[in-house]
């Protein structure tokens, strides 16, 4: 089966002070997306700045930073409507009204570094309907085994339709370690004939990516998820995390998804 490499370039958390080269501006994500996918990636999961590098809902921001993302590439959209800590949920919400190829879906309250990540269930819900009412794929962000339970209690209720998406959040503070172990054990958890990824937080990034490969996942890279290429080494941009992942897809001997195989494996509707 080909392999789905998404692009992450931005993220909640860093700024510029952390790595000058993380792009926060709406030319700057766009530029780095389209060079993401000249490398081979398929999937651009994207979120937003303002002008004070705040993470924001704003949705004519969003609206600025997808359309010239489009104009640039035919890359598919995964707006993040986890925005960042202190956005309320409502705000979040209404990213999905822009009606983006695919959302993500945080099924779970929880600690998130020194803040609350808050994802009320019956909110969280209601945002899984509005999703597949307005065909927008939910890519479903479990940080712990409890979050996967939960989702599947949604799916169990008729809310979420199979395949279900799911990223597997390793190394945020307030969730599952970045080990093999945990991954190992997340991975057997879920429900046949799903789709997958891992997201590995910080230094354990390369080496879990390379193990989530090879148990049959997909894969994410960019500076959301690492600002440095190894120690005292900062990423001079993204397009060498994303060529990184590309060339463990290949020495693994598997292929790259393209968009139009991405859109079949997902079953997106958009």
């Amino acid at each position: 089966m080909s392999v789905v490499v998404t692009v992450a370039p931005t993220g909640p958390v860093a700024t510029k002070a952390d790595n000058p080269n993380l792009p926060t501006t709406p030319a700057e994500i766009a530029a780095a997306v389209k060079s993401a996918y000249d490398l081979g990636a398929s999937v651009a999961h994207i979120h937003l700045r303002d002008e004070q590098q705040r993470p924001t809902a704003d949705l004519n921001i969003a609206r600025d930073v997808v359309a010239r993302i489009e104009d640039q590439c035919p890359i598919l959209i995964q707006l993040s409507t986890g925005v960042g800590i202190g956005v309320s949920f409502e705000d979040r919400a209404a990213l999905v009204e822009l009606k983006p190829a695919m959302a993500t879906l945080n099924p779970c309250s929880m600690t998130f570094g020194p803040g609350e990540f808050l994802n009320p269930p019956n909110k969280v819900r209601e945002l899984a309907r509005r999703m597949v009412e307005l065909g927008v794929k939910p890519e479903l962000e479990i940080y712990d085994t409890g979050h996967l339970e939960e989702c599947l209690r949604m799916r169990d209720e008729g809310i979420l339709p199979e395949p279900l998406q799911f990223s597997i959040v390793m190394g945020v503070q307030g969730g599952m370690a970045a080990t093999p172990e945990n991954l190992i054990t997340m991975v057997n958890r879920l429900p046949e004939g799903c789709v997958w990824q891992v997201i590995a937080i910080g230094r354990p990034n390369l080496e879990l990516t390379a193990i989530g490969l090879a148990l049959g996942g997909n894969a994410r890279a960019g500076m959301e998820d690492a600002l440095y290429l190894g120690r005292g080494r900062p990423a001079p941009g993204n397009d060498p995390l994303v060529a990184r992942a590309v060339n463990l897809v290949r020495d693994l001997d598997r292929e790259l998804a393209t968009v139009d195989q991405t859109r079949q494996l997902l079953q997106l509707s958009r």
